[in-house]
């Protein structure tokens, strides 16, 4: 065992959401514990800085999607990435947490030593030097996609002469008043797009391969509003929350039962809102609601855009792109002097860092989840990957509160180390579980980086927050599976019951 004491008792990685999700939990329920969190960015927010394309708001709303701990103020229950960003910062400004975040690092590797029960963190600072962190434990805020790199599709744009954009590289200084715009996707971002360039833009075409399932909503939440008239600030956030966590929950369980139910359901939303506008080609996929995310419209404005001639929808396949727009295979030709590729996100598991255990290469494929936070014999780690049927943060509140409590078992058995031991005879006993059960291509092309999962539970991520809630909440943190010891102890007791297993 080393004598020497580690930097930091927690390293947090990403100034976002997760980020700082963790370290207001820390704040209110570690406050004896070190901490800092390494952003590569020079502001925090992590998606929310790092998107800047016209109209990028939340697809969920800020009553879930804010904290648990932090009520949400705005009239706009569905807000726009500025506003998200003045939350965050207010966040960090009123518990103290900006004075522990440094901007401009970016974490490269992370290596555990179980003898030492440390994490020795490789990080390189924006102006080239690279240096050392050492932490008893590492927490992975970092996201769930790649920062550098979207998702190529790999379009060949030949003679096309105008400017080719991705929503996740917006340039500042775009002027596209008076342009004839394309673009290329039918998720959320192309939906959030469209209707916001379409106020300057000459005429906006949305491009999609196939349909996707659409529900309009109003942006601010008339109960929520009027509960803040007369009710305490917290409690009308928690029963709005509380509110909106069914809602989405029954949302995504009537989809999932009765789909043909929830079909009609859309469809005569959306047959509503465009009247005689609406065609059924363009607004039936080929899937049922939830097999990919159920993209929302908010206030219908993708919808007045399309009535008001300034937006239509295309469905069709790319032949190829021209001098003056694109062509698709059945021979329409869509003019275009811009061509926004919103062809979605190339998924990353903890945030490409080069993970190592004792020396070793973590390969995350190999592990399993362990109560949708932490991994399979590895010590000292916790990672946040939000909910795909639900807003992010309330897995980022329920993990951060999670490992806070293991933090404290750890001081009160006056133990070093916390890894959820899985043995051979124990994984071979496990069932395997699809870990996503969507259709999504960003989903499907990723499928061979990510954790295992299996049926039972705690070995998984789960997608129903109320029942993650429930049991993160009450279940024991000593289970019998989340071994509590010194580095050297440990690594003996592990040994000895992997040798037995075999």
């Amino acid at each position: 065992m080393s004598d020497t004491q580690p930097d930091i008792d927690v390293l947090i990685v990403g100034a976002g959401i997760s980020g700082i999700g963790m370290a207001a939990h820390m704040e209110k329920m570690c406050p004896d514990r070190s901490y800092a969190i390494v952003e590569r960015r020079e502001n925090l927010g992590g998606t929310w800085d790092l998107f800047r394309y016209p109209g990028v708001r939340s697809d969920s709303d800020m009553h879930t999607l804010g904290f648990v701990f932090e009520p949400w103020k705005h009239e706009k229950s569905i807000a726009d990435g500025p506003s998200i960003l003045e939350y965050l910062d207010r966040i960090v400004d009123e518990r103290g947490i900006r004075r522990h975040i440094r901007f401009g690092n970016t974490v490269t590797a992370a290596d555990f030593d179980t003898a030492s029960a440390r994490w020795t963190v490789t990080v390189e600072t924006s102006d080239g030097e690279r240096k050392r962190i050492t932490a008893r434990w590492l927490y992975l805020g970092s996201g769930y996609y790649d920062y550098d790199e979207p998702y190529d599709p790999g379009f060949d744009f030949g003679e096309f002469a105008g400017q080719v954009l991705h929503p996740q590289f917006w340039p500042e200084d775009l002027d596209y008043a008076g342009k004839k715009v394309v673009v290329v996707g039918s998720g959320a971002t192309a939906v959030t797009i469209v209707p916001s360039m379409a106020d300057k833009a000459a005429k906006v075409t949305m491009l999609q391969r196939t349909p996707t399932w659409m529900f309009s909503r109003p942006a601010k939440d008339r109960l929520a509003n009027f509960l803040r008239k007369i009710l305490p600030e917290e409690t009308a956030y928690r029963i709005t929350r509380w509110k909106n966590v069914k809602m989405q929950d029954f949302g995504f369980k009537l989809a999932r039962n009765k789909p043909e139910k929830m079909k009609k359901n859309l469809t005569k939303r959306i047959r509503k809102a465009l009247g005689k506008d609406y065609d059924a080609a363009t607004f039936t996929p080929p899937y049922d609601p939830w097999d990919q995310r159920v993209c929302l419209v908010p206030d219908a404005d993708l919808f007045e855009a399309m009535k008001a001639g300034k937006a239509d929808i295309v469905t069709g396949h790319i032949e190829r792109f021209e001098k003056g727009g694109v062509r698709l295979k059945d021979g329409t030709f869509l003019e275009a002097d811009i061509v926004v590729t919103a062809t979605g996100l190339k998924l990353a598991i903890a945030g490409k860092i080069a993970v190592s255990h004792d020396g070793a290469p973590v390969d995350f494929a190999q592990r399993y989840y362990y109560k949708g936070c932490m991994f399979s014999n590895l010590p000292n780690l916790a990672v946040v990957f939000g909910y795909l049927n639900a807003s992010w943060t309330l897995r980022a509140d329920i993990n951060s509160d999670y490992i806070c409590r293991v933090l404290n078992e750890m001081r009160a058995r006056d133990a070093n180390l916390a890894v959820p031991v899985l043995t051979v005879a124990d994984e071979a006993a496990l069932e395997e579980d699809d870990i996503f059960d969507f259709s999504s291509g960003y989903i499907q092309r990723s499928k061979d980086i990510m954790p295992k999962n299996a049926v039972e539970y705690p070995w998984r991520l789960n997608q129903e927050y109320v029942t993650d809630r429930k049991r993160m909440a009450s279940d024991p943190i000593d289970d019998g599976i989340l071994a509590f010891a010194s580095g050297n102890a440990l690594a003996a007791q592990a040994d000895s019951k992997l040798e037995a297993a075999e």
